[in-house]
């Protein structure tokens, strides 16, 4: 099964590559074959995204990448990934290491006026087997790329030791009595520090993927499900929607669903990164993955396998990881030529040093010396590393990001407009005051009711929970239609009756001046309208009270200490929208916005049109993902924060480059921070790579390092760029 819920996307996983040149030679490849619209593939996680004409067959995909030299199969959706290969080349490493010690220790002798040296043949007979040995993936890789007409990594490996190991044979050979110094140590201990190299860095991978690995591992293998009365255990792809589970405490929810029978506590600390247990009683929405508390419960299965949100989730996370950030297209560049350069270079090295007149043997020295340390690995790795081990953070953290490039423009931006109702306000209002005009306060109360029966709007909840606890028999409404941003419509007993806003009220010349009060004190109004004719009549009103989360005040505060400057945006009346704001600290305060015009107004933010903002302003747009969908994929950056009773999930998730997994608006200080620290990993990793090779390559040229030492400083490179991007992992928000 693809990866993908999307049947146009596919995901191949990639074996063999081992620098930026295989990525772009892949990429290449694939990218010529008939019905790839686009092609991304990723050193780091091994794979390949790639966006296919409908019907498009994979067969002749994956038989593409075998002919340019590498392993290709579909990847599968909630597999976990099996350790790389170089992961288990310990033995090998430790086998060439051996092989080496009596070649290099001479060497050391030297150092101290000692002489070691052993004869040519026993030289021989250590080196060969490492340079044809351990060496032998670096000149298939190396061939395959030559016959695909590029270069790469192993290339450079294989030429350079080759052109030493051969250099060797032809001292040997020209004086095989004497004692001529030989480069069979340089040989094989390059091929061995380079396979050092990718056996830690091949760790290091693995250990970048532990946020996958942490999120797949919260679901259980086996699942207690009750049946016609009776309890079975059963495998979890026996799980069918409907299914009722018998969850006890101590044990993880394995899927998502409703609680139909128990009262507990729900840790979801690794879905949301929320630290406290959630209380949780029936008709209530649980989530697998989740940790059961004290209490047993009965759960019926919503959704299972690939539909539930944890799958979603470890989806997003693995698309995100293997998706490109901006710069990395950059490196890919930079890359496509780096090789022939580098080859150029060396051979440039070479008849340098032979025209200066030291020698064919001192200049093959020089030219491998060259080859050796160029190896592009590093920059390959230096992005995607960071990103992954950055990606699987955030998630852990409840941040999930959907979109790399999210990232980047996050920590650039100016400008956070938030959405009031549930993203700043707890999203639970409650029914503060009731005025009828005509009739009375529990008529009024129940033809409210009755509109907003099936409503899953927060005041609807408000409403219908006020009905229910004065114990109101609500009447049956029918023809309920929904006008976005104004109110509802619909009949009850025969009477064709509205709820309104004070804005649509207004529009249809009633006078609501009666909730000016109410709106003084910053609380929410809704209207009864009842047809009279052609005409409305105001039949009562209600006001609503919504207090702000725990914490938003703060996390204002240090977004304007961070230099951001806050503004809200509401559907609400001037005078509530206006009142959260003075409670929260934020001054821009835009009131009377429908979801439509939403849009309109972070259009108008980004380009400066008000507030005399700067002309080409970053805006992020934080909201909870339904009626805010317009204006978070308006925004540069979308920040979609899911409702307290996890609604709103599949569409934040749709429409945001970012989603916040719990409704705590602390989560987009977080965000930023996180942001700011994944971006400065990418350009340290970048740094350092492209650092070794402008040091290296000159230093090479000029014999200033043995191909020892290039290997070593190779092989450096790679490791150093991927325990950078490790120590991400210690990052913690400030």
């Amino acid at each position: 099964m693809n990866t993908s819920t999307h049947p146009n996307l596919l995901s191949l996983s990639i074996g063999g590559m081992t620098c930026a040149s295989c990525v772009t030679r892949v990429e290449k490849t694939l990218k010529k074959q008939p019905g790839v619209q686009a092609a991304s593939v990723n050193l780091a996680t091994e794979r390949a995204e790639l966006q296919l004409d409908a019907g498009t067959p994979v067969a002749p995909l994956l038989a593409a990448v075998e002919k340019a030299g590498y392993t290709a199969q579909v990847h599968e959706a909630d597999v976990p990934d099996a350790p790389q290969a170089a992961t288990h080349d310990g033995w090998k490493v430790a086998i060439g290491g051996l092989l080496c010690a009596p070649l290099v220790l001479p060497m050391l002798g030297d150092l101290a006026g000692q002489h070691w040296m052993l004869p040519a043949l026993w030289q021989f007979v250590l080196a060969a087997p490492v340079q044809l040995g351990l060496g032998a993936r670096f000149y298939r890789a190396g061939w395959a790329a030559l016959r695909a007409g590029s270069g790469n990594m192993d290339l450079l490996v294989a030429l350079g030791t080759s052109a030493a190991f051969g250099l060797s044979l032809w001292l040997w050979a020209k004086d095989p009595q004497g004692m001529p110094h030989l480069y069979f140590e340089s040989a094989a201990v390059v091929i061995t520090l380079v396979r050092l190299g990718k056996w830690l860095e091949a760790r290091a991978k693995h250990s970048t993927l532990r946020a996958i690995e942490g999120l797949r591992a919260l679901r259980p293998d086996t699942v207690r499900v009750r049946r016609d009365g009776s309890v079975s255990e059963l495998p979890i792809a026996a799980l069918r929607v409907g299914d009722e589970l018998v969850v006890r405490p101590g044990e993880r929810v394995p899927a998502d669903g409703l609680i139909v029978e128990g009262r507990t506590q729900l840790d979801e600390s690794l879905l949301t990164g929320e630290s406290l247990p959630v209380a949780r009683e029936p008709g209530q929405a649980v989530t697998g993955g989740a940790l059961n508390g004290e209490g047993l419960i009965v759960v019926r299965t919503t959704a299972v396998g690939a539909e539930t949100q944890l799958s979603r989730i470890v989806r997003l996370v693995e698309t995100a990881q293997g998706q490109k950030a901006p710069i990395q297209l950059q490196v890919d560049h930079i890359c496509a030529v780096f090789v022939p350069v580098v080859v150029a270079i060396a051979l440039f090295t070479g008849l340098g040093w032979a025209w200066a007149g030291v020698g064919a043997e001192a200049a093959i020295v020089h030219a491998v010396s060259v080859l050796v340390i160029a190896c592009p690995c590093a920059l390959g790795l230096a992005t995607p590393a960071a990103l992954m081990v950055g990606t699987g953070l955030a998630a852990q953290r409840g941040v999930l990001v959907r979109d790399p490039q999210a990232l980047d423009l996050l920590r650039h931006v100016q400008v956070i407009a938030f959405d009031k109702t549930g993203t700043l306000t707890e999203g639970r209002p409650q029914v503060v005051a009731l005025q009828a005009i005509k009739g009375d306060e529990t008529m009024l109360l129940a033809d409210l009711a009755a509109l907003q029966a099936g409503s899953e709007h927060p005041l609807a909840k408000a409403v219908t929970a006020a009905a229910q606890a004065r114990g109101l028999a609500v009447p049956t409404a029918s023809g309920v239609r929904a006008e976005a941003g104004r109110g509802l419509e619909g009949e009850v007993g025969g009477r064709r009756l509205r709820i309104a806003s004070s804005r649509w009220a207004q529009e249809l010349g009633l006078d609501s001046t009666a909730g000016e009060a109410w709106q003084a004190e910053g609380r929410s109004v809704s209207w009864l309208l009842q047809a009279d004719g052609d005409s409305w009549q105001l039949r009562g009103g209600a006001a609503f009270g919504d207090e702000p989360k725990a914490g938003a005040a703060e996390t204002i505060r240090a977004l304007h200490a961070e230099g951001i400057r806050t503004v809200l945006l509401s559907g609400d009346n001037r005078g509530a929208a206006e009142a959260v704001g003075r409670r929260l600290g934020i001054t821009e305060v835009r009131a009377e916005v429908l979801p439509g015009d939403k849009a309109a107004v972070i259009a108008a933010l980004r380009t400066g049109l008000r507030d005399g903002a700067s002309p080409g302003a970053r805006v992020a747009m934080v909201g909870d993902g339904l009626n805010d969908a317009p204006a978070l994929a308006a925004a540069d950056v979308g920040l979609a924060i899911t409702r307290t009773d996890g609604t709103g999930t599949d569409i934040a998730m749709q429409t945001a480059g970012l989603t916040l997994m719990r409704g705590d608006p602390a989560l987009v200080l977080e965000a930023l921070q996180l942001s700011r620290a994944i971006t400065r990993k990418i350009h340290q990793n970048l740094f350092w790579a492209f650092a070794y090779n402008v040091v290296g390559i000159p230093l090479a040229a000029i014999g200033l390092l043995s191909p020892v030492v290039a290997g070593a400083a190779m092989a450096l490179s790679s490791v150093s760029v991927l325990a950078n991007a490790l120590l991400l992992r210690r990052w913690r928000p400030h």
